[in-house]
């Protein structure tokens, strides 16, 4: 599998929405229900700064997630996520349908997923990116696999190459 680095700079340089889902790539995937049936996940700080950094960068940001969760608001509530996405398990349609809405060609989208709901956005997307861990149909979809695994800066290494082929950071 490509690393990052494998993707041409023309590429990254294109790119005006990064696009994730939530469980496995900006979380471990587990996902912690206690007794009184209160969720906690946990999400990495380094990912939260990147994504920071790109919406300053006046790149767009969007979380989609095939399952409605208390825990992804409140952390896209903090980190003023503009396009947070919920209960929608046909990735594909919910990235294309925010492309066409932001005028957006799918050259210029990044999207990150890590299992079989997401990879035909990974395919449609002009950057689709796994991580470790990531299940067949979605490695077989991507362009590239991050060396840093979900939910321990991956987000963050992909931030990283947008913002280093932006020519503003």
């Amino acid at each position: 599998m490509p690393s990052l680095s494998d993707i041409p700079a023309a590429r990254w340089a294109a790119i005006k929405l990064f696009a994730t889902d939530v469980d496995g790539v900006l979380t471990d995937g587990c996902i912690h229900v206690s007794s009184d049936g209160v969720e906690t996940k946990t999400f990495n700080v380094l990912d939260g700064m990147g994504m920071v950094r790109l919406l300053r960068d006046n790149i767009a940001v969007a979380w989609i997630s095939g399952r409605a969760s208390g825990a992804t608001t409140v952390r896209a509530t903090e980190l003023k996520i503009p396009h947070l996405i919920q209960g929608r398990s046909d990735k594909y349609t919910a990235l294309s349908e925010l492309a066409a809405e932001l005028g957006l060609s799918a050259e210029e989208c990044l999207y990150v997923g890590d299992d079989d709901i997401d990879a035909g956005a990974l395919a449609w997307a002009g950057i689709g990116i796994t991580v470790p861990d990531a299940m067949p149909a979605a490695v077989n979809a991507a362009d590239a696999m991050t060396t840093r695994r979900a939910g321990a800066g991956a987000i963050r290494e992909i931030c990283e190459q947008i913002l280093a082929h932006s020519g503003q950071d």
